[in-house]
């Protein structure tokens, strides 16, 4: 790949139509499946596509030490895929030895900071290649917080030397629930450390929206893609990647929302 293009994250269920992509940019893989790695996506390695090791386990955010077996997967899941970088969360799953099963938001005070600086740097000490952080689509933020969304990414990423993974639809997610214009939110990010994006879809359920993953990209997310694409500069980005989790639709459908994401990110499409 000679520069960012669009990518899909692989899952077993649209393996095939993944494969059969091909101009495909690049592609991320949830870390915690790589245990027994799916033969499709290494011969999509193999091919030259570049493969993204996405953690989900971590708890980067939480208040006890990060588990070092996690740690040390999360390193062999890049050298198994040759990776050239990988990907974890601005959240915690556990606490007090519970798993929560899901990603929770992190308080944005100076302690969860400290935190958060200590976990994400004795993950990258075992890492062999750079690490992106992704803030998460949250349905609530905790009170009395010290920093602005912006400000707490900034300092985290200066201090750590972290990448951003930079999720457009998380960002209009959050930006609608709060009720603030979701441009400005974007442009208080610290854009320049931008590794690659994420995009998908979501829908409204009792006054809330909630980012899905199963339902359509909005026209308002792929805005925001196109208002990314002008503030982020493109060296050294992978590109734009489309999440699906779940109720995956006709190949054509994803090949649809593929094309509208390289339209809107004026990049080259993939099918």
């Amino acid at each position: 790949m000679t520069g960012p293009g669009v990518g899909i994250g692989w899952r077993p269920e649209i393996a095939d139509f993944v494969d059969g992509l091909g101009g495909l940019a690049f592609t991320e893989v949830i870390a915690e499946s790589l245990h027994h790695p799916d033969a499709r996506l290494l011969a999509l390695r193999d091919r030259g596509v570049p493969v993204v090791p996405h953690g989900v386990r971590l708890s980067l955010g939480g208040a006890e030490a990060v588990d070092p077996a996690r740690v040390t997967h999360l390193a062999h899941a890049a050298e198994l895929v040759g990776a050239p970088l990988v990907s974890e969360h601005v959240a915690f799953v556990r606490a007090g030895g519970l798993e929560a099963g899901h990603l929770l938001p992190v308080p944005r005070s100076r302690a969860a900071l400290d935190a958060l600086v200590r976990n994400v740097r004795a993950t990258t000490a075992e890492l062999g290649v750079p690490l992106a952080l992704e803030p998460i689509a949250a349905l609530f933020d905790w009170p009395d917080d010290d920093y602005t969304e912006g400000d707490f990414l900034t300092e985290l990423l200066d201090r750590t030397g972290a990448l951003l993974l930079l999720d457009v639809a998380n960002v209009y997610a959050n930006a609608r629930n709060r009720g603030q214009d979701p441009v400005k939110v974007l442009e208080s990010f610290p854009l320049e450390r931008v590794a690659y994006c994420h995009v998908a879809g979501g829908s409204e359920r009792e006054g809330m929206y909630h980012d899905t993953h199963t339902d359509p990209v909005p026209a308002e997310v792929l805005a925001l893609v196109g208002e990314a694409e002008r503030r982020c500069p493109p060296c050294g980005r992978l590109g734009y990647l489309l999440e699906r989790d779940g109720s995956y639709p006709p190949p054509s459908v994803l090949a649809a929302e593929l094309d509208a994401i390289a339209d809107a990110a004026r990049l080259p499409r993939v099918t």
